[in-house]
Parts: C-alpha cells; structure tokens; sequence
C-alpha cells in the first residue's frame, strides 16, 4: 500500500508543458541545455522551492516540466526573477515551437516505493 500525504503540506506546481522546435532547434541544442541547467540551479535557489521533475521525447521534442513550490507567493516570485525572464524570452525566439503552463494548488499527494 501507497503512502498519502493528505495535504499536511501545502504546496503548488507549476506545470511546464512543452515543444520544442524541430529543425533550426538543433542548431541552439548546446544553448538550450545550459539555459535549462541554469534554470534548474536557479530554481533550487529560489525561496519556497521544493522539487522539480523534467522529462522530454527525443523524437517528438514534446516534454513536461513540473516544479513544486510551498506556496503561491514563492511561484509568484519564481515568475519575475529577472533571470528567469531572459530564459523564458530566449524560449520564445530558439527554443520552443509552443508551450502551456498550468498553475495548480495540490490537495493529495500520494507515493510509492518497490520494496
């Protein structure tokens, strides 16, 4: 049986849902790994921050981002961090064909583990 963590802790994720561009992309590929890394470290940094999750298909460029804050005023100040910024705008012109984000409140939070 799974353990649940019946929202003892609150906490929000940001659901960062993504394409990448095909083509072009690849010619920014060394860029857009250490934007994303940069981001990473400078996420775990951020006030309020708890987790983050990355997977993406290789083939399709499509791939999902969620990251896990305590509460709603540290993903609100995650979103104007002037570096973060720049990454988002740098998105927008070489890396991402689209994408969507999605703000969600969790209210149950379940796991488990292989024995």
């Amino acid at each position: 049986m799974g353990a649940e963590d019946g929202g003892a802790a609150a906490r929000v994720v940001v659901v960062f849902a993504s394409t990448r561009r095909g083509g072009a992309a690849a010619e920014h590929e060394a860029e857009y790994l250490e934007v994303a890394a940069a981001m990473e470290v400078l996420a775990r940094g951020q006030p309020g921050f708890v987790d983050v999750v990355s997977v993406r298909d290789p083939t399709t460029g499509r791939g999902v981002t969620v990251s896990t804050f305590t509460d709603e005023a540290a993903v609100a100040a995650w979103r104007v961090d002037v570096d973060h910024l720049v990454a988002q705008r740098r998105g927008r012109e070489a890396f991402y064909e689209a994408y969507t984000v999605t703000v969600a409140a969790v209210t149950r939070r379940y796991s488990w583990t292989a024995p």
